[in-house]
């Protein structure tokens, strides 16, 4: 037996149906016997939504009004009466078995799905399988539209069936028009047989992915603005009524191995993928997130693995992943499995702990559990922030993806900084200045995508790149570190950088379209330099003490004055260049090395296009020979740093460490000020700071 079925809702209707989160406000339902070709009575059941602001276009369509529907029952019991009618209905019919059938998918897996998991009630096994009329119609009618282009106007069209949609209450008709085109697909001409029905899964599974393995572009979405705790069930309830395919969530993370609010979500099909696209906004909790087409690609890039630890640790499948954060550096497998205690057993015990490590096997601070059901996650979860040694432990719901992006992509690569042989001095690219003056010789760039990179800019400039002054791209970080999503750009002239700002004016950049708008050098420095342009003007940097700029890699001036503050953490290297009028030529040449070729691989490559002063030094740093050191000594005046013990590098410090806890670390060692006078400027004020008691302040 089927059990035709026709709903609608508050707000879009057609195409549209579920696709603005309106709630349901109609249900129509007759159960037909395929065998004897009988039909049981037909049920029309107003629904009590929680928001009876009805759209224009529900109004016209359906002519329910909100007083009608505030008599009405609400869902949870509609769909009891439902079951109630559906099974009296069978037996009248000498039948205990059915399948829903309705027009599309839309109503099942858009509606019906998303306002039940929100509404935190569960759906009678039933909704799990249905019929599409629409697929099984073209596949008795081959010749008949596109399964896309069909409704249940144009079915009962091309059969030629005499009904008059006017003559029928909404929801009536359609549902009567559906059995009629029903018993024509039953007829002796097509004899058609329903076999293969839609399934709905009943919940995510979870699973590796390997980076060998194919995944199709049209399949993957990407999800953004996600809660940073929300885990990949959470997902996967968002996308509830969708299929999504087995380790198909794979949750995005920071450099710093932190959620960064995106996940990659792959489906079962395209049809699922376009389905998904249409929830662009929907909610989770009070966020809505975003939803956009990714590629496999990008999917298999933070999804995807092949260490064979790694490996074998998801092996384990639906199993539920918790992640811990914070461990003691000397934390065992014992320990770990005491503090979690027995009322949360770990599946197959030191099997189901897998510890995060560096490349050089010291451990991160985190790990992995295995638990083989919710209850046991649920009871680890109740442990979060409890102490374990001398430290408070963070726990999280994870993923497989999350896994291998962690242990593989994160702390498997090669350092950015590699641990060298001294003496170092500071990597510096070729001679060059950041303009300035009132010429319009840069353009601004902004709304970029966070994910944004120079490849992306230079992508989006086209023809015009080469048309950008040497290491003239600057990305501007916020006060986190993070891209603000602006960017200035030093064209060759003001012609150039006009040109610019009209041709890629709201071009698009990974689906967002970015705003390029001419300004000179002058506004430029304000904005890297802390301060903000808008329609207003310009508005001066907010501290008192002139920020940082980008390393200014031609010449430091001898006359530079260096705020005290600013003299004692800063490395030459970093410090900014001298605002005053005195002309740049009589600055005596810098230190600079330049390594052989093999050795820059290991610079970041944001050395060759600097970052505003908020963002984390960029420098890298690399051994030079003692000749190379030996020579620039001998060939400027400007002094380097003393060699060695100038500089020392601090690795382990606790996330959370300030300039005051390092500063007390070195408690009772002396700086020696003489050190000092060749490097920078200093004014009696801060030789008396290095001079004052240890007394320190971060700033």
């Amino acid at each position: 037996s089927l059990v035709v079925l026709f709903g609608a809702t508050a707000g879009a209707y057609g195409a549209k149906l579920g696709s603005d989160e309106r709630e349901l406000i109609l249900l129509v339902w007759q159960v037909v016997d395929l065998q004897s070709k009988k039909v049981g009575t037909l049920h029309k059941s107003l629904v009590k939504a929680d928001n009876l602001d009805l759209s224009d276009q529900c109004r016209e369509v359906s002519a329910l009004t909100p007083e009608g529907l505030s008599k009405a029952e609400p869902l949870d019991r509609v769909l009891q009466q439902f079951s109630q009618l559906v099974s009296s209905d069978l037996k009248v019919l000498g039948r205990s078995s059915y399948t829903l059938c309705s027009d599309g998918q839309l109503l099942i897996r858009q509606v019906l799905h998303p306002e039940t998991s929100k509404k935190n009630f569960p759906l009678s096994d039933c909704f799990y399988s249905f019929y599409d009329l629409r697929k099984e119609f073209h596949t008795c009618y081959p010749s008949s539209a596109a399964v896309k282009d069909q409704s249940i106007k144009t079915m009962a069209e091309y059969l030629g069936l005499g009904t008059d949609e006017a003559e029928e209450d909404f929801g009536v008709w359609q549902v009567k028009t559906m059995v009629a085109i029903i018993f024509s697909m039953l007829s002796e001409g097509c004899n058609h047989i329903f076999t293969e029905p839609e399934t709905v899964k009943y919940k995510y599974e979870t699973g590796p992915c390997s980076k060998s393995e194919t995944v199709d572009s049209e399949t993957v979405i990407r999800a953004r603005g996600l809660p940073w705790q929300s885990s990949d069930q959470d997902i996967a309830r968002f996308f509830k009524g969708l299929n999504i395919a087995k380790g198909g969530v794979a949750l995005c993370l920071n450099s710093q191995g932190r959620r960064n609010g995106e996940a990659l979500v792959r489906f079962v099909s395209s049809e699922q993928r376009d389905l998904a696209l249409e929830r662009h906004k929907h909610h989770m909790g009070s966020r809505y997130i975003e939803v956009y087409k990714a590629t496999g690609e990008e999917f298999l890039k933070i999804a995807g693995g092949t260490s064979n630890e790694v490996a074998q640790f998801l092996s384990k499948e639906n199993q539920v992943i918790i992640r811990m954060r914070g461990l003691p550096f000397t934390a065992t497998q014992e320990d770990v499995l005491g503090f979690l205690g027995p009322e949360c057993p770990v599946t197959g015990g030191k099997e189901g702990l897998l510890f995060v490590k560096y490349p050089d096997g010291r451990p991160t601070g985190d790990a992995f559990v295995l638990f083989s059901c919710e209850e046991y996650a649920q009871n680890a979860l109740k442990k979060h922030k409890e102490i374990l040694g001398k430290r408070y432990i963070e726990l999280f719901r994870s993923t497989a993806a999350e896994v291998q992006q962690v242990v593989l992509n994160r702390y498997m690569s090669t350092p950015l900084i590699p641990t060298l042989p001294a003496p170092i001095i500071p990597v510096i690219p070729p001679p060059y200045t950041i303009a300035t003056g009132s010429i319009r010789d840069c353009v601004r760039l902004r709304g970029l995508p966070y994910t944004a990179g120079i490849d992306d800019i230079l992508e989006f400039m086209g023809d015009a790149t080469g048309d950008i002054k040497p290491h003239g791209v600057h990305m501007v970080l916020n006060q986190q570190g993070r891209p603000s999503g602006d960017a200035f750009i030093q064209m060759k002239s003001a012609d150039k950088a006009f040109m610019v700002a009209q041709k890629c004016h709201k071009k698009m950049m990974k689906d967002r379209y970015v705003e390029v708008f001419q300004c000179s050098g002058e506004e430029m420095n304000f904005v890297l330099m802390g301060g903000t342009l808008n329609r207003s003007g310009l508005s001066p940097p907010p501290c008192k003490l002139p920020c940082l700029s980008p390393p200014a890699y031609a010449a430091f001036q001898t006359a530079a004055v260096i705020p005290a503050e600013a003299a004692l953490y800063q490395p030459q290297a970093l410090l900014p260049t001298t605002r005053t009028a005195q002309a740049s030529a009589a600055a005596p040449p810098t230190v600079t090395y330049y390594p052989a070729q093999a050795a820059q691989l290991y610079m970041n490559y944001t050395a060759y296009y600097p970052s505003p002063p908020v963002s984390p030094t960029t420098v890298g740093y690399i051994a030079a020979p003692p000749g190379a050191v030996a020579a620039a000594a001998t060939a400027t005046h400007t002094p380097i740093l003393p060699q060695p013990g100038a500089l020392v590098r601090m690795q382990g410090l606790p996330y959370n460490t300030g300039m005051k806890e390092i500063l007390s670390f070195f408690q009772g060692y002396q700086y020696a000020p003489d050190d000092y006078n060749g490097l920078i400027q200093l004014s009696d004020q801060a030789r008396s700071v290095l001079q004052a008691p240890k007394e320190w302040v971060c700033l």
